[in-house]
């Protein structure tokens, strides 16, 4: 798991080869007046899914896990939580892992939380269960899908 501000993103160009197109995608959008759903940026390689909802209790909100493809996570408007934890040490899995959608969630508590503001980017790689969405209000985010 990486928290940072988006000021620092070339940092982490080196982990992955197509970080930095979607970086470049990230600094170079007006995210505010990005419409809700999924935006290709290259293909099934990078997308990015907007969402605006509301947040929920950390009881609420379920780790989940991803073999495919790396999530970049920014916040547009409001705050939001985090929970994360090792895969590794994940053991309640909800359910077989699916494919078709590259995920599987499970029922652990969370090792720890931390809180994204506007400007701020987290990445979750494929050893990371992270529990998204947690908070008060809403929240206005782009999840970056990079396939490893």
């Amino acid at each position: 798991m990486i928290f940072d501000s988006l000021k620092n993103h070339a940092l982490y160009h080196a982990l992955c080869p197509r970080f930095e197109r979607a970086f470049d995608y990230i600094l170079s959008t007006d995210l505010a007046a990005l419409a809700a759903g999924r935006h290709a940026i290259d293909g099934d390689d990078i997308f990015v899914n907007v969402i605006e909802c509301d947040l929920k209790k950390p009881a609420d909100a379920k780790l989940e896990i991803h073999d495919e493809y790396i999530d970049i996570q920014v916040v547009v408007s409001g705050l939001e939580s985090f929970g994360w934890s090792e895969r590794a040490d994940v053991r309640l899995p909800l359910g077989d892992f699916d494919s078709g959608k590259d995920i599987r969630f499970f029922d652990d508590a969370p090792q720890t939380y931390y809180t994204l503001k506007p400007g701020q980017f987290t990445i979750f790689m494929p050893d990371d269960a992270h529990a998204p969405m947690v908070g008060e209000g809403r929240v206005k985010k782009l999840i970056v899908k990079v396939r490893r």
